[in-house]
């Protein structure tokens, strides 16, 4: 009997330990899970964070410092800015720049909101050949467009002008902004729509009080995809535009590259001006990319 109580306690002081060894294995793997998990992700942001670093180490140091390709500030100095600002004549490029983003994002969300609710909500003929010939022009090079949209801009009289390089921009952006819309208007039920003419709406108050809200979120990630293209174009705006003053802040930037050496101060400055915009743009329009849910839109 007490042999038989002996064996049964070495039995259960050894299941014990295999399930203590079995969680001590299991702690290890999972502290082993999270920092391999936390070295990927530190990895990740030193990949992507690294340029950025570079760039403002570079355009805060001085001349002698920023062409070495030092990974540490030796100096701190804003001549580099100064210089880029009044002498480059950057004040003007941005100028240019925001002048041609701000029209190309009002004309191309007008647009693609209106050519979405169309192709998205009504039913008409060449329906989907519409939509398919909007997404074979949005795989056409760029290359292959230059020398038609410079004839079109060049028969309106607009070359060297903002608008006329806007009106090209627009033609780049809208197919794909008309595709993102109509995700976004087909993502709508459309028993939020009936709901709102049973109340009696009229269409115009439908699209701008039910309709338009909804769709906001779509909205901004047009408006930032058509600023993004307008603010980083060079091709077009350096084939359009002959003239210095009408330069935008990509080919304004081609003027520290020289031909046998180049001014990365002067170039890393440009660049961390050139990204400031497109940060501030950003971070105005970023809590509307995660609104726009429509549960509790349709009436029960």
């Amino acid at each position: 009997m007490t042999d038989s109580r002996s064996d049964a306690e070495r039995d259960g002081a050894s299941w014990e330990a295999r399930v203590r060894e079995a969680r001590r294995h299991g702690d290890r793997l999972r502290v082993g899970r999270i920092v391999a998990k936390a070295a990927g992700v530190s990895l990740l942001l030193l990949f992507t964070l690294f340029p950025v670093y570079f760039m403002l180490v570079s355009a805060f140091s001085d001349r002698a410092t920023s062409g070495t390709g030092a990974l540490l500030p030796t100096s701190f100095t804003f001549d580099n800015f100064v210089y880029v600002m009044v002498e480059g004549n950057f004040s003007l490029y941005l100028r240019n720049s925001l002048t041609v983003a701000a029209i190309t994002v009002a004309i191309s969300c007008v647009l693609a909101m209106l050519a979405a609710v169309a192709v998205g909500r009504f039913r008409f003929r060449f329906r989907t050949a519409v939509l398919v010939l909007v997404l074979i022009v949005q795989m056409v090079p760029l290359e292959a467009l230059v020398i038609p949209l410079f004839l079109q801009v060049r028969d309106l009289q607009m070359l060297n002008t903002v608008l006329g390089l806007a009106i090209a921009y627009v033609a780049l952006s809208l197919p794909l902004a008309i595709w993102m819309m109509r995700g976004f208007v087909a993502a709508v039920p459309k028993e939020v729509e009936e709901a709102a003419y049973i109340d009696g709406a009229s269409w115009p108050q439908m699209f701008w009080k039910v309709l338009f809200p909804l769709v906001a979120p779509g909205l901004v990630a047009t408006a930032i995809f058509s600023f993004i293209v307008a603010w980083n174009e060079f091709v077009l705006a350096m084939t359009f535009m002959t003239q210095s003053q009408n330069y935008t802040v990509a080919v304004g930037l081609r003027q520290f590259f020289g031909q046998y050496s180049n001014d990365w101060g002067h170039v890393m400055a440009a660049s961390t001006i050139i990204t400031i915009p497109v940060m501030i743009f950003f971070i105005l329009v970023q809590r509307w990319l995660v609104a726009g849910l429509v549960q509790g839109a349709v009436k029960g």
